[in-house]
Formats: structure tokens, sequence, C-alpha cells
């Protein structure tokens, strides 16, 4: 079944030049040209992964917005900024905000394809490991079929890349994993920083269903790795 991926994108010529390039991959496209008609849209009907800029028409920051309002109504939606606004503050916001990856419009269209493919294989990839559906590790369980994390049985809302690396993280403990492992095992192409801004993400997350939570240990100059609960 073909998937439908939705672009929010203000300047209609940009717009239609990533529609033809993801159609000619086969992809569906669904185009918007404000945050308004988005959201409308995906109030009906999620698309399998969203394009957004940033600025959207008379909204400056109208896609963070929709980020937002997207990551709400799906924790594992797969969701990439694509932006001339290249300012590491911009690309900050952007992840906190829960963005998958964020790119700027220098990117060439098959290095673009390439990235969104990536999303949709390790999406086809589950389940884990031979089979395996539940992973455990002390107060951890991953629910792979479902995309679902727990901390001490209460629910924690991670996006599909946080995902990916917790998992890749929890099934060695003890074990390093460099930034660009953990870029491997989460089948993504993103610089050391944005990984870095995941993990620190993932580890809020946790935090704020249990504040003492300290399971992913930072290992200076090599990478993270998780530790068992004792």
């Amino acid at each position: 079944m073909s998937r439908t991926i939705a672009i929010v994108e203000d300047e209609a010529a940009i717009r239609e030049n990533y529609a033809d390039a993801l159609r000619r991959q086969g992809f569906k496209v669904a185009l918007f040209a404000n945050r308004r008609e988005a959201e409308a849209a995906f109030e009906r009907q999620l698309p399998d992964l969203a394009l957004l800029d940033i600025g959207l028409e008379e909204e400056v920051d109208g896609g963070f917005e929709l980020c937002r309002r997207l990551r709400a109504m799906s924790p594992a939606l797969p969701i990439i900024f694509l932006t001339a606004r290249d300012s590491d503050l911009d690309t900050i916001s952007g992840l906190r905000l829960g963005a998958d990856d964020y790119l700027t419009k220098d990117i060439s269209l098959p290095n673009l394809c390439a990235r969104i493919q990536a999303f949709f294989r390790r999406i086809d990839n589950m389940p884990g490991d031979n089979g395996e559906t539940v992973l455990h590790r002390g107060p951890l369980r991953l629910d792979m079929d479902r995309f679902a994390v727990y901390w001490r049985d209460t629910k924690v809302d991670l996006t599909l890349t946080e995902f990916w690396i917790v998992n890749s993280l929890a099934r060695r403990p003890g074990h390093v994993k460099s930034r660009e492992q953990l870029m491997q095992d989460a089948k993504i192409v993103v610089d050391d920083a944005t990984i870095t801004s995941h993990v620190k993400r993932v580890r809020g997350k946790f935090q704020e269903v249990d504040a003492g939570f300290d399971a992913i240990d930072t290992v200076y100059g090599m990478g993270y790795r998780w530790v068992e609960d004792t």
C-alpha cells in the first residue's frame, strides 16, 4: 500500500518540486500551504510522514506549532522539518518539539528521498530481533508491536526515533553505543548533535515519569549505555 507524505510549505514552486520527487518514489503526497489547512486535514486523517517548513505564510513559527499539535496526535508519526532556517536555536527548538529530524533546504532531492525511505524501512523492520515483540529490562518494557514504552508500568510517550534509540541501548545493557552506532541502529542519517538532542529528550521524558531515572549513562568521548536497574 502506498504511503502518504504531507508537505506543509508555503512556497508553491518548492512544494511542487518536493512533491514531484516523492511521487516518482511511489508515494502519495498531500500538499498544504499553511498551518490551518494542514491541521484541518490532519484532524480527519494523519499522513504516514510529515515534512514541515517553519515559516508558513504570515506565521513565522507556524511549523513549530504544527509540529507540537501533530506530536500530541501521534507520538510515533515521523516528522521532519525541511526549512531554510539553519540556526542552532531553530534546530534545537524543532527537536524539542518532537521532530525526528531537522533538514535544511540545501539538501539534495535524492538525499531527502533516501532519508524518508529510511524512516519507513525501520517501521517495516519491526518487530525486534528474533521475532521478540516485548523487551523487558528491569522497570523498562518495550512493546515492539505498538511502539510503546513503559517505565515502572507508566507509559512514556516517545517519538519513533526516540523509541529506536532506547531499543538500541536497552537491548545490550552496559554496552557503550557511539552516536554513529545509535544513528545506524535507528536507521536514520543525522549528525552527532541531533543524536545528542534526541538522547537529552529521552532522558527528560523518563524523568517526567520518574525523577530518579538514571538508566542512560553518558560515557564521555564514546557515547551512551543503558545501565540495568539495581
